[in-house]
C-alpha cells in the first residue's frame, strides 16, 4: 500500500513538472515567433528598398545612353560638386562669425566694466584732485567778437580794485608720477597720503601769505608777531619765492614734523615740487 502512495504520489509530480515545462516552452515559442515576425518585416523592407532601387538605376541607365541627357547629368553633378564647395566655405565662415562674436562679446563686456568704472570716478573725484577752471568769460569774449550784430559799447573810465594777491600753490601729484617713484624711496606710502601733504602744505602757504598781504593796520598783535617772523626768515635769495619753514607747518597745519614727514618731502623733492634753501640755521622749503 506504502509503495503504491509513492508511485502515484511521484508520478502526480513528475506530471505537474512536464506541465510546467510544457507551458514554458510554448511561451518561448511565442517570443521567437514575434522575433521571427519582426525580422521578417525588416527583411521585406530591405528588399522592397534594394527593388526600388534597381528600378531607379534601370530608368536612369535609359537616360545615360542618350547623350543629351547624359550632357545635362553631368552638369547637374558639376553643380551638386559646387554646391558642396560653397557649403564647405559656408561652414568656415559661419565658424569664423561664431567665433568673432564670441570675441566681440568679450570685448562688450570689457568696455560696460570700463564705463563702470569711469562713472564711478567721476562720482567720486578725490577733494586733492585738480578741478577744471571756469571759462565762460572767455566765451563770452570770443562771441562778442564773431558777433556781427554786437554794437560798439561806449567807453567807461575803468573803476580801480584792490589789488589781488595771488599765492602760489604746490601742484598734486599725479598717478603716473607716484608709480615713477622708486619704492625704496616711497616705502608704504600711498597716493592719497602723499597729495594729503601737499594739501596741507598749500594750506600753510596760504595762511602765511595772507598775512604777508594784510595791511599792518588792519593785524592783530599775533599777526603782527608773526608776520615780523615771515620777514625775518626772508632772503635775498627767497626774493619772490613762495616758501615755508618748519614752524609753519606746527602752526597752520596739525601734522608732525617727523621723520615721516621728512621723507615726504624727499619725496616731493624727487618729483620737483620743491627745493631746501638753507641758511641763518633755517631750513626753508621753497616751492618751484
Amino acid at each position: 500500500m506504502r509503495e503504491k502512495f509513492e508511485m502515484w504520489t511521484r508520478s502526480g509530480a513528475e506530471g505537474s513538472a512536464g506541465a510546467v515545462t510544457v507551458r514554458v516552452q510554448t511561451k518561448q515559442q511565442q517570443a521567437a515567433l514575434t522575433m521571427d515576425s519582426c525580422d521578417l518585416g525588416e527583411l521585406t523592407q530591405h528588399i522592397n528598398n534594394k527593388i526600388s532601387c534597381i528600378r531607379k538605376m534601370i530608368e536612369l541607365r535609359t537616360v545615360v545612353n542618350d547623350p543629351h541627357k547624359r550632357s545635362i547629368l553631368q552638369k547637374v553633378a558639376q553643380d551638386v560638386l559646387t554646391i558642396n564647395m560653397l557649403l564647405d566655405q559656408f561652414e568656415k565662415h559661419l565658424a569664423q562669425q561664431k567665433e568673432m562674436l564670441k570675441t566681440l562679446k568679450e570685448v562688450e563686456e570689457s568696455f560696460k566694466e570700463d564705463v563702470k568704472e569711469a562713472e564711478h570716478l567721476s562720482q567720486n573725484i578725490p577733494p586733492h584732485m585738480p578741478r577744471k577752471t571756469s571759462v565762460t568769460a572767455s566765451v563770452t569774449e570770443v562771441k562778442s567778437e564773431k558777433d556781427p550784430d554786437t554794437r560798439p559799447v561806449p567807453e567807461q573810465e575803468p573803476v580801480r580794485k584792490p589789488s589781488k594777491c595771488v599765492i602760489k600753490e604746490m601742484e598734486f601729484v599725479t598717478l603716473a608720477e607716484f608709480e615713477s617713484i622708486p619704492q625704496y624711496m616711497k616705502g608704504r606710502m600711498t597716493y592719497d597720503q602723499l597729495n594729503g601733504v601737499i594739501e596741507e602744505i598749500n594750506k600753510a602757504v596760504t595762511s602765511k601769505y595772507k598775512i604777508l598781504h594784510q595791511p599792518l593796520k588792519s593785524m592783530s598783535n599775533a599777526s603782527r608777531k608773526l608776520y615780523q617772523r615771515f620777514k625775518d626768515e626772508e632772503t635775498k635769495g627767497t626774493k619772490g619765492l613762495f616758501f615755508i619753514v618748519d614752524t609753519d607747518i606746527r602752526e597752520f597745519t596739525s601734522m608732525n614734523v617727523g621723520k615721516r614727514f621728512m621723507s615726504m618731502l624727499n619725496v616731493l623733492r624727487h618729483c620737483q615740487r620743491l627745493r631746501e634753501l638753507r641758511g641763518g640755521g633755517v631750513t626753508r622749503y621753497v616751492l618751484l
